[in-house]
């Protein structure tokens, strides 16, 4: 653009015009005016960090009919379209150049097709429409681990997601004057039809990792949409490859133990397997609940939140099982609902809220009635089964004060679970950092249930909980992962969990409860207080030190008989598991460290060995020696 200032002072009213130019950017500048001119947007309206910015934003959410309110102040309800409940994973592509090659697991599209194929999508996406350019910054504010992001987007309802979900950023590209390196992203909604998507057929979310690019259409889905959470999370793989750090899809969790002591753990788990129940332990601080990045301080690993708030599944989220959430999502703070169902009181209602719902109101397929069917026959439940709250964490009673430190917190353990039947015991500590990568994240599975796929125990591969979203070959993110903690003289431990353990009568052996003692161990074992039993796969507990901690945390005596059905070693089990798993590396990621096959042929030949000694099913009190 041969003018750039002339353009963007002709397009922008003389506030916006001063309130964009006051950063002295050109790269963003040229972001945007490309923007303008792409989507033909009749208007254009530049965001600040203050509150009036904020509250202009959410006003126009509801204004648009993108959002309305709820009976409860500050609440307010989206809708998205029948079928745009979803990340789009087929039509989630990587941009990349000829020759470029990333590996057969990540879905890729040749860079100068895509990025015609989309822009031609957002042509005159936005005519007679105001375009809304946010800006926020992912990390704390002031920081090493701070990434500037510029969002451009047609929809109010995806930048008060943002507003919520990201801490402000305008002032942070202040301070960054004409520094390249931030993230962009320009959404459109597209055509609408009755306030939703309407050309769902060309939905897209294609991103550019060489120029840190993210361009998403036809969605209102906050999955496809809000720029600065996964689809910022690929972005962010790749650049923390290249630095040096990590962008991880994990929890940070201050745990409490004795004597006032926090101890920091952060966790992977794919979806339905706990990571949110276990980011929310009752009497433990949350900093955040699923993106964390990691840096070396100071001979620390240290990890921050990436995000501030929390765009969670509502679906079971009850006074009972998690009061904290309910408590927030029920007083008058900031709360977006999306796809619950909303009575004629204006009142929202979800699946597993705790209480009878409705026979009638308005959800995702717009009047509902009990009994409604989808055009293919299927019943559509009053709340659909992925529908969502968008809330602050400052805004819950268990927020960790250490959640905007710029220096991040202390990494004391990592965990990575998963759901497994028969295999992982509840709890078991990684002899070594690099065990740990290996054997526990790396071998990381999780299976189906009945409920989603209609084929229960159908375990699926899923590496460290980050393989939908990363963005460099499986192998050298492996290989990055072991070397981050090679200067560390005291890495954090690793730990597996397993929440889903079941006996022969396919009962499962832990109650729901139990997960907050599993990490109550881990926290003793980061701080060295209590012993443990060693394994051929890592350490477990001492069943007295179990004991004291049902009684102390859940006032439930523990038994002996549990311990023993819990922790006992399924030799033929664990086995399987590395030879399913081998085989996925061997014949699916060709960049594979070698370093994988000879500590998994070591723990075979450790398990082989105890097997041999003691037979297929171990009990813990075996191998106390």
């Amino acid at each position: 653009m041969s003018n750039l200032n002339e353009f963007l002072k002709e397009k922008l009213t003389t506030e916006n015009y001063s309130r964009l130019t006051a950063l002295d950017n050109p790269k963003m500048h040229e972001f945007i005016a490309d923007a303008i001119e792409l989507t033909g947007a009749a208007s254009v309206s530049v965001f600040t960090d203050s509150e009036e910015d904020r509250t202009y934003i959410r006003k126009l959410a509801i204004k648009n009919g993108e959002e309305i309110a709820l009976d409860v102040d500050g609440h307010t309800c989206h809708f998205d379209g029948y079928n745009d409940q979803a990340r789009d994973k087929a039509r989630t592509k990587y941009l990349l150049p000829a020759g470029s090659d990333l590996g057969a697991s990540l879905n890729s599209v040749e860079k100068q097709a895509g990025v015609e194929e989309v822009r031609s999508f957002l042509k005159d996406s936005m005519v007679g429409r105001e375009m809304l350019v946010c800006f926020f910054c992912l990390g704390p504010l002031d920081s090493d681990f701070s990434i500037p992001c510029v969002q451009i987007t047609d929809s109010p309802y995806v930048a008060h997601s943002e507003t919520i979900l990201y801490r402000p950023g305008y002032e942070q590209f202040r301070k960054i004057g004409s520094s390249p390196d931030f993230f962009r992203f320009l959404h459109s909604e597209g055509k609408l039809e009755d306030f939703v998507s309407k050309n769902i057929d060309k939905r897209r979310v294609y991103i550019d990792l060489e120029e840190d690019l993210v361009y998403s259409t036809n969605t209102q889905y906050g999955g496809n949409t809000i720029g600065l959470k996964k689809l910022a999370l690929r972005l962010a793989i790749q650049k923390a490859s290249k630095e040096g750090w990590l962008a991880e899809h994990m929890f940070v969790l201050g745990a409490h133990g004795p004597g006032g002591r926090v101890t920091y753990f952060t966790g992977a788990f794919p979806s339905a397997c706990g990571k949110t129940s276990t980011s929310m332990l009752p009497g433990q601080t949350i900093v955040g609940d699923d993106i964390a990045y990691f840096r070396k301080k100071d001979g620390q690993i240290r990890s921050v939140n990436v995000e501030k708030g929390i765009f969670g599944i509502i679906r079971d989220v009850n006074s009972k099982d998690d009061p904290i959430i309910y408590e927030a999502l029920t007083s008058p703070y900031e709360v977006i609902f999306s796809n619950i169902l909303v009575d004629d009181a204006n009142k929202p209602h979800w699946l597993g809220m705790g209480a009878k719902l409705p026979k009638e109101g308005i959800n995702h397929s717009g009047k509902w009635q009990k009994g409604k069917k989808d055009s293919n026959g299927n019943e559509i439940t009053a709340s659909h089964k992925n529908a969502r709250y968008c809330l602050n964490i400052p805004d819950l009673s268990n927020r960790d004060p250490m959640l905007d430190d710029p220096d991040g917190v202390p990494v004391g353990g990592v965990v990575y679970g998963g759901r497994d039947s028969d295999t992982w015991v509840p709890v078991e500590q990684a002899f070594s950092w690099a065990e740990g990568i290996l054997i526990k994240g790396a071998c990381l599975e999780s299976e189906t249930t009945a409920a989603t796929l209609g084929k229960e125990g159908v375990r699926t591969f899923n590496l460290m909980s980050n393989l939908d979203f990363l963005s460099i070959p499986l192998g050298k993110y492996i290989q990055n992962n072991l070397d981050f903690a090679k200067e560390i003289e005291n890495p954090p431990l690793i730990f597996s969990v397993n929440y889903f353990l079941k006996g022969k009568n396919g009962k499962y052996l832990n109650g729901m409860a139990d997960k907050l003692v599993w990490i109550m161990w881990a926290e003793l074992r980061v701080n060295d207080e209590v012993n443990g039993i060693k394994t051929p796969t890592g350490v477990i507990p001492i069943y007295e030190d179990l004991q004291q901690l049902f009684k102390d945390h859940l006032d439930e005596d523990y038994t002996k008989d549990d311990y023993i059905r819990q922790f006992t070693i399924r030799i033929p089990e664990n086995l399987a598991k590395l030879d399913r798993v081998e085989k996925i590396y061997r014949e699916k990621v060709s960049d594979t460290p070698q370093i994988l096959y000879d500590t998994f042929a070591k723990v075979r030949d450790r398990l082989k060995a105890t097997g041999d000694k003691y037979g297929d099913v171990i009990s813990p009190y075996d191998l106390l020696g």
